[in-house]
């Protein structure tokens, strides 16, 4: 157990100096891509998460041209957006979110940010987002051939998010095998084993309202 945790500390101080490295340079420059959704949800796709149901009548999906934000209104249940661009093997995500703060004190808010996904959800890997519950990395993902669940929870010290009604920043950086995650600028996780060499990144849904900006990918 001492020598795997001896990795896992390796491999994230390792993604960290990658992800330092990559940040330094402007987000208007330096082979960042911007992903922002268009006006109408252009270049992404509201994909049904079929263990949960159908897609709701009425899409929680939307895009604010004025602020430069994607919102999902958290009335829809369980569903993700998926960017259509491409595929994307190793890059950096960078991501900013915010939840609707909402009047119960014990909300248990709940979101994410999807990467290296299949297109239609059979396999996923997640960075959760919430305010307690968050900040780690988990999902269906194949091991020899079979999905199998994981997560990166029991990694976790301390809580580096802000709470609901203000803005987090998530940086995901997949590199190789290797999956990491900075919240707010600190590296909270990272997990080794991604057997998944590329896939679709995307947002989630799962009934609490939440905004996302500034979308944006470099390839590593």
């Amino acid at each position: 157990m001492r020598n795997r945790s001896n990795v896992i500390v390796r491999f994230m101080a390792a993604a960290g100096l990658l992800w330092m490295a990559a940040c330094s340079s402007s987000f208007l420059g330096g082979g960042w891509q911007n992903l922002m959704p268009g006006a109408n949800l252009e270049g992404w796709t509201i994909v049904d998460v079929t263990a949960d149901g159908p897609l709701a009548a009425t899409p929680q999906w939307s895009v604010d041209v004025n602020t430069g934000t994607v919102r999902c209104a958290g009335t829809g249940g369980r569903d993700w957006l998926r960017c259509d661009k491409k595929e994307f093997a190793d890059f950096i995500l960078h991501v900013e979110w915010r939840f609707d703060k909402l009047a119960d004190p014990k909300a248990r808010y709940n979101s994410g940010v999807f990467v290296r996904n299949a297109g239609d959800w059979s396999i996923w890997h997640q960075a959760q987002a919430g305010v307690e519950n968050a900040g780690y990395l988990f999902g269906n993902s194949p091991a020899s051939g079979e999905p199998k669940r994981f997560t990166t929870r029991d990694q976790l010290k301390g809580n580096p998010l802000k709470p609901a009604g203000e803005w987090n920043v998530y940086d995901i950086t997949c590199k190789g095998k290797t999956l990491s995650l900075a919240v707010n600028g600190v590296l909270t996780t990272a997990w080794d084993q991604c057997e998944v060499p590329k896939g679709y990144v995307g947002l989630e849904a799962e009934g609490f309202g939440i905004e996302f900006k500034n979308i944006r990918i470099k390839a590593l």
